[in-house]
């Protein structure tokens, strides 16, 4: 089949979303369909480009608080978009912004299906200007969303159930199918390890709604404290305020290790996930969490944040690697009860890698490519 991705920038480095897409593609290829991007431009002019490049747009004001996000939208050339989705037997949109919704008027003035992937929710945006944990405006951008995007499209995947269960209760009224975005499947190349310090890893954009200041504050109250080394990986717009946080607990002597932030690519992280002995997620809003499925793919033991717009916590094998959001005192709990259980943590290890091998890209790929099939009334 020709499958048809929409989304602004495919090529964004630090984006969870941008990274997903690229790695189903290429998964989607590898299961020998076609498919091509339409997309704003690779900022490497060295790197691949969209098949159907369209210019960047620059937003006035908000444009430097975009690219901390790890972010970039797209103009809309209505004839580039329109030669794409003519290409096209199944058109994928995965975002509800405004180069969807005009991709989306071609697409059924042509008579073309479409599907879509729900991979942000309106928190994930709002966050970035303080308005993350007001109700009244993620709720207007989610109906807004919902009556212009996803409910004008055929099938929409929803990388978790919890995201099923928020749409279904909002309204959402689309063929919602639960398929996971999936980890590519790598072997684990984790070394056992017992010197000190313990390595307690948090990997994701530094940004309000990931919440890293639960896992500082945390540090407060674990018995531990100066028996860990924390390694901080991604950047974002609170990044200067958390090494700040960061420096003062390490100052004041709750750290005996000062935490390192560092950006890696994805080899770099896998090797840290192999050495690590806890992954913290502490994710206040989250659709899936690709991050923390990829250290767990590598034997770190997570320790995952429960609440009603976080679906990670759904990877956590029982209630000790779990705790409630934003409490700092219940995570502190958690990562002693690990640190001073080490046989129990490396006994579970091998359990979180076996349990990732159920959420292999290709098991993904696959019932996508159901999805794009059933979308287009082909057996």
């Amino acid at each position: 089949m020709n499958i048809l991705f929409v989304l602004n920038s495919i090529y964004s480095n630090g984006n969870g979303l941008a990274a997903s897409a690229r790695r189903t593609v290429e998964a989607l290829k590898r299961a020998g369909e076609n498919v091509r991007i339409l997309s704003g431009p690779n900022p490497n002019p060295d790197g691949p480009q969209p098949e159907y490049a369209l210019k960047d747009f620059y937003f006035p004001i908000f444009e430097p608080i975009i690219v901390a996000q790890g972010y970039k939208f797209a103009s809309t050339d209505i004839r580039i978009v329109e030669e794409a989705v003519r290409w096209a037997d199944v058109v994928h949109m995965q975002e509800p912004f405004v180069l969807q919704t005009r991709t989306a008027k071609i697409a059924r003035r042509l008579g073309k299906p479409i599907t879509g992937t729900y991979h942000l929710h309106p928190e994930n945006i709002l966050y970035s200007i303080s308005f993350g944990g007001w109700k009244w405006p993620n709720q207007v951008l989610l109906n807004f969303w919902r009556d212009k995007c996803f409910n004008k499209w055929d099938i929409v995947q929803c990388p978790t159930l919890n995201v099923k269960e928020r749409l279904m209760a909002n309204g959402f009224t689309s063929d919602l199918r639960v398929i996971s975005n999936g980890v590519i499947p790598d072997e684990c190349i984790r070394v056992p390890h017992k010197n000190r310090p313990f390595i307690v890893s948090y990997i994701g954009r530094i940004s309000g709604e990931k919440d890293q200041k639960t896992l500082l504050e945390a540090m407060k109250y674990c018995s531990h404290a100066k028996d860990i080394q924390l390694m901080f990986v991604g950047h974002g717009p609170q990044e200067k305020k958390i090494r700040k946080m960061a420096e003062n607990l390490y100052t004041s002597g709750v750290l005996a290790y000062q935490p390192i932030f560092s950006f890696m690519e994805r080899n770099g992280l896998r090797k840290l996930a192999a050495k690590s002995d806890l992954c913290i997620h502490c994710a206040i809003v989250e659709v899936e969490g690709l991050s923390i499925m990829e250290a767990m793919q590598q034997g770190a033991v997570p320790v995952i944040a429960s609440g009603p717009i976080t679906g990670t916590d759904q990877f956590a094998l029982d209630d000790r690697s779990r705790f409630k959001q934003k409490d700092a005192r219940e995570l502190a709990g958690k990562i002693d009860w690990w640190l001073d259980n080490p046989d129990r943590m490396e006994a579970v290890r091998s359990e979180y890698v076996r349990e990732m091998e159920a959420y292999s890209i290709d098991k993904s790929v696959s019932e996508l490519q159901k999805m794009f099939r059933d979308a287009a009334g082909v057996k």
